[in-house]
Parts: C-alpha cells; sequence; structure tokens
C-alpha cells in the first residue's frame, strides 16, 4: 500500500460538483492499494496515519502527529499510485489492486479511522474526483506500508 500524505491547511473532495469530503487543518491521504495488501496493510497504514510527525511544535520541528494536533484526515483512494513506471512512457496498472479488492480494503481502512479518530472525511471510490487543497509547508511524504 501507498500512501501519499500532504499536511492541509484545508482540503476537499468534489463530485459532479457537490463536496463529498473535507477538512481543516489536517492531512489529505491519497491511498494505493496494491494486490498484496490486506487487513495487516490496513492496521500499518492507519498506525502511520494517525502518529506519523508532520505537524510543527513549539520549536518549529515536526514533532507531532495527526492525533496530537487533533487534525483532520481526508482518505481518497487513488489507484494511480500503485501504477508501475518502471518502463515506457505510459503507465502500467498490473500492479494496483482490482477494483472490487480495492474498494473493500479502501472501505476497510475507513471504518478502522472512524473508530480511532474523530474527524475522518472521505472522497468516492472509483468516481472521477476534483481534490482541492492547500498543502502547509509544502509538506508531502510518499508512505509505502
Amino acid at each position: 500500500m501507498k500512501l501519499l500524505i500532504q499536511r492541509v491547511t484545508g482540503a476537499r473532495v468534489e463530485v459532479d460538483g457537490e463536496v463529498v469530503g473535507s477538512i481543516d487543518q489536517g492531512l489529505l491521504a491519497l491511498i494505493g492499494i496494491e494486490p498484496q495488501d490486506d487487513q495487516a496493510s490496513l492496521n500499518r497504514a492507519l498506525h502511520k496515519l494517525l502518529n506519523y510527525r508532520v505537524f510543527s511544535d513549539e520549536a518549529g520541528k515536526m514533532n507531532r502527529s495527526l492525533t496530537d494536533v487533533q487534525g483532520g484526515l481526508l482518505l481518497v483512494s487513488q489507484f494511480t499510485l500503485a501504477a508501475d513506471t518502471k518502463s515506457g512512457m505510459r503507465p502500467g496498472f498490473s500492479s494496483a489492486a482490482p477494483p472490487a479488492q480495492g474498494a473493500a480494503l479502501f472501505d476497510g481502512l475507513v471504518e478502522l479511522a472512524r473508530v480511532q479518530h474523530p474527524q475522518v472525511a472521505t472522497g468516492r471510490f472509483g468516481a472521477n474526483m476534483q481534490v482541492h487543497l492547500v498543502n502547509d509547508g509544502p509538506v508531502t511524504f510518499l508512505l509505502e506500508v
């Protein structure tokens, strides 16, 4: 599983002009699910999302987690993160989980997140989404779990 996380001052996802998920300060996480991912992957991913220290402390050092700052978490399924880009000039998607598996695991991650964190919003799996964000820093990390 690949997680592209961005520290944001605000973010929202629209589908057909309708806002389907939004947060204020927090993390926007684009989620790329791969065929080998399972429940253990979800647990590791959520642990990283909630505890990865990307928010500044009083000294300006990245020393606080999403949990510490009580920020929002916006989860967006992004199968293109799992693309094979090693050769050629067109991405291959055989390294991404099939849609049914991806949807089930993404839904599992959302459910798990909502149990452990008070502010969770999402995009819509498989939809054509427009993601709007204000990247704070900018701070962006690619995590692999």
